[in-house]
C-alpha cells in the first residue's frame, strides 16, 4: 500500500464535509431568497411612503425612488397630539390586556392538562365550542352596551380579546407536555395549585409566554373593530381606527371636491395609507426580534404536542 494512501474514514469525512458545505450554501441561500421576497413589500411601503403622488399615479411603486417627498408623513402627524394620545391608548390596551390574555390563557391551560381535574373535558367542549357558533352581533353588541355600560370606556378595548381559545390550546398543548413528577412532588411537598402555577410552571413556559404575549399584542394592536364599536369619545380612539378615520376622512373629501368642481390641493391618499402602515406597524415590527427565539421554539412544541 501506498504510503500516500487516504484512509477511508478520513476519506468519508471530507465527503461529508463537503456535502454539508454544499447543502448548507444553499440552505442560506434559499433562505436569503426567500427572507427577500418576506421584505419585499415593506421596502414598496417605504418607497411608497416617501413618493409624491402624481408620480405614483403616473408611474406606479417605483422599486428606485426618483422623487422625494415627506407630504404623507406631514399629514398623518400634522394633528401630533392626536397621534401621540392614540398611541398612548394603543400601548396602554396592548400592555393590559396582553398581560391578562397571556395570564388567563396559562392558568387556563393549566388547569385544562390536569389529568387529575374531573370536569376538564366539559369546560374544553364548552370554550373551544364558541369557535364554531357564536350569539351573533346584535345581540352581543347589545349585551356589551346595555348591560356591561361599554361605550366609550377602555375596558371595552380589552374585555371583548382578552380571552382567546387558540392561545388556550397552545398553553395546553405545552403545558402538557412537562412531566407530571414535577407537580406531584411539588404536592408532596405540600405546595398548592396556586403554587405549582406560579413558582413551577410559570418559569418552565418562557417559550410559551413569548408565543402567546407576541399574538395577543398582535390582535390588541391592530384591533380597530371595537374601537369603531364602542367609542365615540375622540380622545378615546386607539391608533389603528384614529388612522383609519383621517384616511376616510380625506377620501371623502376629495370624492366630493371632485364631485362638486372644487379645487382643492392634492390629497396623496396612496402615500397616506403607506405612510400610515409604517406609522401604525412600526413599533410591533421591531418587538417581533426580542422574542422571536421563544416564539418559534414554543410554536413548534405547542404544535407537535398537541
Amino acid at each position: 500500500m501506498s504510503m500516500h494512501a487516504v484512509h477511508p474514514k478520513r476519506l468519508n469525512r471530507r465527503i461529508w464535509t463537503r456535502d454539508a458545505i454544499a447543502i448548507n450554501i444553499l440552505g442560506y441561500v434559499f433562505i436569503g431568497l426567500f427572507a427577500l421576497m418576506c421584505l419585499f413589500p415593506f421596502y414598496l411601503i417605504i418607497v411608497a411612503s416617501i413618493t409624491p403622488e402624481a408620480s405614483l399615479i403616473r408611474n406606479g411603486y417605483p422599486l428606485i425612488p426618483t422623487e422625494f417627498s415627506l407630504q404623507s408623513y406631514a399629514l398623518c402627524l400634522k394633528n401630533p397630539e392626536s397621534v401621540l394620545r392614540a398611541y398612548g391608548n394603543t400601548i396602554m390596551v396592548t400592555v393590559i390586556g396582553t398581560f391578562l390574555s397571556v395570564w388567563l390563557a396559562t392558568m387556563t391551560g393549566y388547569v385544562l392538562s390536569r389529568r387529575d381535574f374531573p370536569y376538564r373535558n366539559f369546560f374544553s367542549f364548552f370554550f373551544f365550542f364558541t369557535t364554531l357558533f357564536s350569539g351573533g352581533l346584535v345581540p352581543w353588541y347589545m349585551m356589551c352596551t346595555r348591560y356591561l355600560a361599554f361605550k366609550n370606556h377602555y375596558y371595552a378595548l380589552i374585555l371583548p380579546m382578552m380571552f382567546s381559545v387558540w392561545n388556550t390550546i397552545i398553553a395546553k398543548s405545552f403545558i402538557g407536555g412537562i412531566p407530571a413528577a414535577i407537580t406531584e412532588s411539588a404536592k408532596i411537598d405540600g405546595a398548592n395549585d396556586f403554587t405549582i402555577y406560579l413558582k413551577l410552571i410559570i418559569p418552565l413556559c418562557k417559550p410559551l409566554i413569548a408565543t402567546l404575549s407576541l399574538f395577543a399584542a398582535l390582535a390588541f394592536w391592530n384591533d380597530w373593530y371595537n374601537c369603531m364599536l364602542f367609542m365615540t369619545d375622540e380622545t378615546r380612539y386607539n391608533l389603528q381606527y384614529y388612522l383609519q378615520r383621517m384616511l376616510g376622512s380625506a377620501a371623502a373629501m376629495k370624492i366630493v371636491a371632485e364631485k362638486s368642481g372644487i379645487d382643492l390641493p392634492s390629497v396623496p391618499l396612496e402615500g397616506m395609507k403607506m405612510a400610515m402602515t409604517i406609522v401604525a406597524t412600526g413599533p410591533i415590527v421591531l418587538l417581533y426580534p426580542f422574542v422571536q427565539r421563544y416564539f418559534v421554539k414554543g410554536l413548534t412544541i405547542g404544535a407537535v404536542k398537541g
